[in-house]
């Protein structure tokens, strides 16, 4: 679904769509173009896209050309979708151990659109970290083992 939304393939374009983009929610869904879950995915964010035009801005992102960006997030399990606000990283209770990401493929459109909408007004008030609206049986559950490295 690249030819819908925007591939960022380098850390620097990464780095400026967080860094210049204002008042809007910073949607970055990080994967692989030719992975089934990210195509998935991929449609969800690309059909939502229109009717989020005004609140949020949402990327594709190659885990595969930003190696910086995998390693600082953690990102072992894809798609992972992350979200920021004026250059801040925006946090999610979606009832797993991660809060930092939301881990899968969205169930549906509007659950994806309920979630931004929740971040934009979180953020709009000064709150960084906010209560997941989805059915807790559309959030894709995972087992997160950390290491001590």
């Amino acid at each position: 679904m690249s030819f819908l939304l925007k591939t960022l393939t380098k850390k620097e374009e990464v780095d400026e769509i967080i860094r210049d983009t204002e008042d809007k929610v910073v949607v970055l869904r990080f994967g692989r173009e030719a992975d089934v879950a990210c195509l998935q995915h991929d449609d969800i964010l690309a059909k939502a896209e229109r009717e989020l035009s005004k609140m949020a801005v949402i990327r594709l992102v190659d885990v595969d050309s930003v190696p910086e960006y995998v390693r600082y997030f953690d990102i072992t399990l894809i798609p992972a979708t992350l979200f920021f606000f004026n250059a801040t990283h925006m946090k999610c209770d979606y009832g797993t151990q991660d809060h930092t990401k939301f881990i899968g493929a969205f169930h549906t459109k509007q659950d994806f659109i309920d979630l931004v909408e929740v971040f934009y007004r979180g953020a709009m008030r000064g709150k960084y970290i906010v209560n997941c609206p989805i059915d807790p049986r559309h959030v894709p559950k995972y087992q997160l083992i950390y290491k001590n490295i």
